[in-house]
């Protein structure tokens, strides 16, 4: 079984109305690594005349979550059905003196593809309940990590029609050793090294070789899991080949925790792409968050 994959049983949700929006939960269909993550949590924005359904996926760190809730809001009132939902060890899926997604900062291969391939079953789960609901499109959009777990999700799950990728990238080599917020990644490489042996960004680019040649040998997505090195196992960049859905891509000029060489590699990779350069960094696209959706919507009508 492919780490994507899981058995397909009824949903038995747990709703809890809200003024705003429904909290939904249920059992994930994996056993984390804290007991914490074992519900799906999603925040669920319902409109009174929808016309599709979209999945919103935030950052790394809990920190990211409420100011990006702005967004499910103003897409319920454009009319779409808005699922938040909260990726695994974040917020309540967390113990609470965490800040959000530690397991997700691995110098491990292995552990890395078992973490972010639970965050796409937890997509899929979502467009399972989603499909109890309605039967209306779906759509995906993400911000930053949690646009690289859509670009995941949109290549394994053909359910999903459309995708916006908001400040995120591809290629592991611009990522854990050029952003700011992977330096314990870096320092777990040097003290300790991985399961590869891998220990510095010159070991990293001899080991993986020229990325976009090793992709194009990847025929299939289960090819992508025969490859003896185990980072191409959850990068973006790689699963971005297999994503034939229309994406609309937004890169900050300035961001500097998503570099522009990652954002690159992934848009090179996408086929059906658009992209719009945003004059920002990474936290600082906030501020465009109004044209932001209105690009988002525009392209999610078109």
């Amino acid at each position: 079984m492919l780490p994507f994959e899981y058995q397909k049983t009824k949903i038995n949700p747990q709703i809890t109305k809200k003024e705003k929006f429904n909290i939904v939960k249920f059992s994930a269909p994996y056993n984390p690594e804290i007991s914490e993550s074992k519900t799906v949590v999603i925040f669920e924005y319902l409109s009174s005349l929808p016309k599709a359904n979209l999945i919103f996926l935030h950052g790394i760190g809990n920190g990211h979550i409420p100011y990006l809730m702005w967004f499910a809001e103003k897409f319920k009132e454009y009319s779409f059905n808005t699922y938040f939902l909260v990726l695994p060890y974040h917020l309540f899926r967390a113990p609470n003196d965490w800040k959000g997604g530690e397991p997700f900062y691995s110098a491990s291969p292995k552990k890395c593809t078992i973490r972010f391939h639970q965050a796409v079953i937890d997509v899929r789960r979502t467009i399972d309940y989603i499909e109890t609901q309605s039967n209306l499109p779906v759509y995906i959009m993400g911000f930053s990590f949690g646009g690289m777990i859509s670009t995941l999700s949109m290549a394994i799950d053909k359910r999903i029609k459309k995708g916006v990728l908001a400040f995120t990238g591809g290629n592991w080599r611009w990522i854990n050793w050029y952003s700011p917020y992977t330096e314990t990644v870096r320092k777990e490489y040097k003290t300790i090294s991985n399961e590869l042996g891998c220990h510095s960004e010159e070991y990293c680019i001899k080991l993986r070789g020229n990325p976009e040649k090793v992709i194009s040998g990847f025929k299939t997505i289960s090819d992508i899991f025969k490859h003896p090195v185990g980072c191409y196992h959850y990068d973006p960049m790689v699963f971005a080949k297999f994503v034939n859905q229309k994406v609309l891509m937004f890169t900050g000029i300035f961001d500097k925790i998503i570099n522009k060489k990652s954002s690159d590699s992934l848009f090179k990779m996408l086929p059906n792409a658009k992209r719009i350069y945003i004059p920002s960094g990474h936290k600082s696209s906030y501020f465009f968050k109004r044209f932001i959706v209105r690009k988002s919507v525009r392209f999610f009508n078109s």
